[in-house]
């Protein structure tokens, strides 16, 4: 096992993947000097720039590119540089890359990986913190995919590229320094949560860098003799729910948190299911309906925090 970055493990896990296997290929704005995250870093040195190619700024020709690839036979992992660029090139996703399989009776099939970066992103504003997870869980015929780790992003990167279909794959734009030990041998399946840590009274469920935040309410409220279960739901759509209902029909409470706005986020999905299969207690916790602020004071109150959690399942328990 290695102790490296959340970006240093997508670039073992493409290195490890383009060596294997000729058909995969990587494109996108900036991909040659290694992408603005450093999430390419050293791949069109190691495989040139015919299978690591830099683009125009054009979202809509990238992605469409992308799907004319993958048709033809690659497997292209597709830079969208932030999920907030990528509306430009909606239609080529929504309309051609996600139904395709679907209108041709399975004749066409579009192994595309589109990485997405979401999130708040400090001190960038409106244009480039948006999460927007729950769009694509909407669209029949798209997996998506928000890991929370180094590890999961080596192995889930691994697994998206496999998977046969185009894979919507969102990393947080600040997660990229976060170190964690990778372990190459590791593999996770799509659609399979994990349990961050065990509890008895209240099942909390998040992804993406709010992990972090939710497990440091954990640790608050265990001092507090509040015992929480907490489940990194990785994968949004396939999402676990098995995982998920096993552990809210144990503790009869649902807290689902993410960093996306509450409205229509993909949290009302997980808390309705849970609400008909177990009939658990349930609520919600998101950012208000604003756009991110510049201002740091704006920017704050589209965060949830640690206290705002803690607080949340304080009041779930009383």
């Amino acid at each position: 096992m290695a102790l490296i970055s959340y970006a240093q493990a997508a670039v073992l896990a493409l290195q490890h993947e383009m060596s294997a296997d000729a058909r995969v290929v990587v494109l996108g704005e900036d991909v040659g000097r290694g992408g603005i995250f450093g999430q390419y870093q050293g791949l069109q040195q190691q495989f040139g720039a015919e299978r690591v190619i830099d683009t125009p700024i054009s979202e809509a020709a990238i992605l469409g590119a992308g799907v004319g690839m993958a048709l033809a036979g690659l497997r292209p992992v597709v830079e969208m540089r932030v999920v907030d660029f990528a509306l430009c090139g909606m239609d080529e996703l929504v309309n051609q890359a996600a139904k395709n399989r679907f209108m041709f009776g399975g004749q066409g099939r579009v192994p595309m990986v589109v990485r997405m970066p979401i999130g708040i992103w400090d001190a960038s504003a409106a244009q480039h913190s948006q999460s927007l997870e729950s769009w694509f869980a909407h669209l029949p015929g798209v997996v998506v995919v928000c890991p929370a780790t180094p590890q999961d992003n080596y192995s889930m990167l691994r697994a998206a590229l496999a998977s046969g279909d185009p894979v919507v794959y969102m990393e947080h734009k600040t997660l990229w320094g976060e170190l964690g030990a990778v372990d190459t041998d590791v593999e996770v399946a799509l659609g399979h949560a994990r349990t961050v840590r065990a509890g008895s009274q209240l099942t909390l469920v998040s992804w993406s860098k709010q992990v972090q935040v939710c497990a440091a309410a954990c640790e608050a409220l265990a001092a507090e003799g509040i015992s929480v279960e907490l489940i990194d739901l990785r994968s949004i759509w396939p999402w676990d729910r098995a995982a998920v209902l096993a552990s809210c029909a144990r503790t009869g409470h649902l807290l689902v948190v993410h960093e996306a706005v509450q409205a229509a986020g993909f949290g009302a999905e997980i808390a309705a299911t849970a609400a008909e299969a177990t009939g658990c207690k349930v609520r919600r916790l998101g950012a208000p309906r604003i756009p991110v602020g510049y201002a740091p004071v704006l920017e704050a109150q589209s965060r949830v925090g640690v206290q705002a959690v803690a607080d949340a399942v304080r009041a779930m328990l009383k």
